[in-house]
């Protein structure tokens, strides 16, 4: 079966003839038709989270994908053959990066009958991370008042369209030739982050999602109001992330070192922070599939990769310049 893989942290992605998939009895076979591209796939090529999620290597890479059921094991009865489906399979079994891989069944969904399975292969990953931070973490209410980085990027395109869903009022940060384009998915204030500065704009948030990290999260600590939350998905991670993945006690020690920094300072300054990795969810997707369904969530698809171009797609990540998802497809 053709795949990518890494072979070594650092190391290029290149093509490779690897195993066909094991389905267990609640797994479900797919036929990988679309992919998407995230950031997360470039870092862990690169080895930055190697500490935390080692990988065994060779390692498919890929953590979204869209396409139609080919097998279902023994004892899932959610899914049937020829369903197209949609997912972000679980931290220890990505690799959509091939042409078919196993599912576990609650980790998959069908996809929005409304859209292309390019664009469903575009949302589970930045979806799931736009749901956990504004409902399952941040706990959004109607008026409350929201701060969306980066919000041209693939998981700010959705978190702005789902924060105005659930009532808040929402700013993010964007260029200039941005700013029409966030407006238009429902951001209410846009600061130009090369000519202008947030910090000195905003005041009194209840919730920032950040997804840049270093001193433009330690900004966004200083725009919450007391009792506000950071939302951190570039890091750095704290406690709790390592104590949800069970690692061991020295890379518990680790963590705590690695943010005790800006823990300290949102002490400091009556703020909350937390670190988000998302998690796999059939049951969430199905939420944001509704949402998809109904139009209150479009997936926003900057550009389209052929799968042989799987490798020159991911090394161009690094450049930006895409607005919301970028996608790699099998004819």
């Amino acid at each position: 079966m053709r795949a990518f893989v890494v072979s070594k942290y650092k190391g290029p992605l290149q093509e490779a003839d690897v195993p066909e998939p094991e389905a267990g009895e609640h797994d479900v076979l797919v036929q990988v038709q679309a992919a998407g591209l995230n950031l997360l796939d470039e870092k862990i090529r690169a080895g930055e989270f190697k500490q935390v999620l080692p990988y065994k290597l060779p390692q498919t890479l890929g953590n979204d994908l869209a396409g139609t059921v080919i097998g279902v094991g023994a004892k899932v009865r959610g899914f049937a053959l020829g369903d197209q489906v949609y997912a972000r399979p679980g931290k220890d079994r990505i690799g959509t990066f091939a042409e078919r891989i196993a599912v576990a069944e609650t980790d998959l969904a069908l996809k929005p009958a409304s859209i292309t399975l390019e664009e469903a292969a575009s949302l589970p990953l930045v979806a799931l991370t736009a749901w956990q931070a504004l409902v399952e973490k941040g706990n959004v209410q109607p008026g409350q008042r929201v701060l969306i980085h980066a919000g041209a990027g693939g998981v700010g395109t959705i978190a702005i369209q789902l924060a105005k869903h659930l009532g808040a009022t929402v700013a993010t940060t964007a260029s200039a030739g941005n700013a029409d384009f966030v407006r238009e998915l429902g951001a209410d204030s846009v600061i130009d982050y090369r000519n202008q500065d947030f910090e000195q704009l905003l005041d009194g948030y209840d919730l920032v999602l950040d997804s840049l990290g270093g001193k433009n999260l330690e900004r966004s600590l200083r725009v919450l109001r007391p009792g506000g939350k950071a939302i951190g998905i570039a890091g750095p991670p704290d406690p709790a992330f390592a104590r949800e993945i069970g690692a061991s006690p020295l890379i518990r020690l680790v963590t705590a070192a690695l943010s005790g920094g800006i823990r300290r300072q949102a002490r400091r300054l009556g703020v909350q922070y937390e670190f988000l990795f998302m998690h796999a969810s059939g049951d969430q997707l199905r939420q944001i599939t509704a949402l998809v369904d109904s139009g209150a969530v479009r997936p926003v698809v900057g550009r389209v990769f052929d799968f042989d171009q799987t490798p020159a797609a991911v090394q161009s990540l690094d450049k930006g310049g895409i607005r919301g998802k970028a996608v790699i497809t099998r004819a």
